[in-house]
């Protein structure tokens, strides 16, 4: 497991350099915003990643959260349990995985809402027929047909969403490094902590993908700036108050007696 140390340890210091971890967030507004241009100009050649079908969207980007709550959920009672073991502190730190939970379904379901509120359903492609009897995306598609309507880039809205929420929820293993730990807590956690890295990284590319290939430029941007006032007003707002599932534990209590 040695050389598992090793990325644990080098991921850890990349993460801990200020200007990645501060400007994290606007990589994804850059690659929003320059991905569609490229896409508008049809600059980029089409590739296995410009198919739906291919397999890092079909068995990760379609299933994105739940592959997030699978991998953070376990992280984070491991970690959070080495800072303290009290209940009620576990508790509240979990209630940010509710939260997270609750803000994705609300924006998708919304994002679902707007594109049927505005949409039409259509019997050709060349979008000339519009059948009435259908009005809702859902029913339109069962009958064969095409729905068109404002439709928000779901994928640019979560996995922008997913990659922030996971590089905070993970931010302390800076000092877990330096805990004590037994073998086998020790092992998982640093597993646990290179697969989330090996997602964000996953999550990144695939949003890059979204914004080169598919979706009209509001519709990437919209979502994408979703994804980022949910992450700003949950980590650098709510979770700053008292009554809030509060910020990760940045500081080992025997860091805290070290540099007391």
């Amino acid at each position: 497991m040695a050389a598992v140390d090793v990325i644990v340890d080098n991921l850890v210091t990349l993460w801990r350099i200020p200007s990645i971890r501060q400007n994290f967030h606007w990589i994804f507004l850059l690659i929003s915003v320059v991905g569609s241009v490229l896409k508008e100009l049809e600059l980029v050649p089409q590739t296995y990643f410009s198919s739906t079908r291919n397999a890092l969207n079909v068995y990760f980007v379609k299933v994105s959260w739940g592959w997030t709550l699978l991998l953070l959920t376990p992280f984070l009672l491991l970690s959070n349990s080495s800072f303290s073991r009290s209940v009620s502190f576990l508790c509240r730190r979990l209630l940010s995985l509710a939260v997270a939970t609750a803000v994705w379904y609300a924006f998708t379901e919304t994002f679902f809402y707007i594109e049927d509120a505005t949409g039409s359903c259509y019997e050709t492609d060349a979008l000339d027929v519009v059948n009435k009897e259908f009005v809702s995306k859902a029913s339109c598609r069962r009958a064969g047909f095409l729905w068109d309507g404002y439709d928000i880039s779901g994928h640019s809205f979560i996995l922008a969403y997913s990659a922030l929420f996971i590089v905070e929820e993970t931010a302390p293993m800076a000092s877990l490094r330096t805990a004590k730990l037994s073998a086998l807590p020790r092992m998982v956690l640093n597993l646990l902590y290179v697969a989330l890295n090996l997602i964000v990284i996953v999550w990144v590319w695939m949003f890059a993908c979204t914004s080169v290939y598919f979706h009209d430029p509001s519709h990437k941007l919209l979502g994408t700036i979703c994804g980022l006032i949910a992450w700003y007003l949950t980590y650098r707002v709510w979770y700053l108050k008292p009554f809030s599932p509060g910020l990760p534990p940045q500081r080992h209590p025997k860091e805290r007696k070290q540099h007391a």
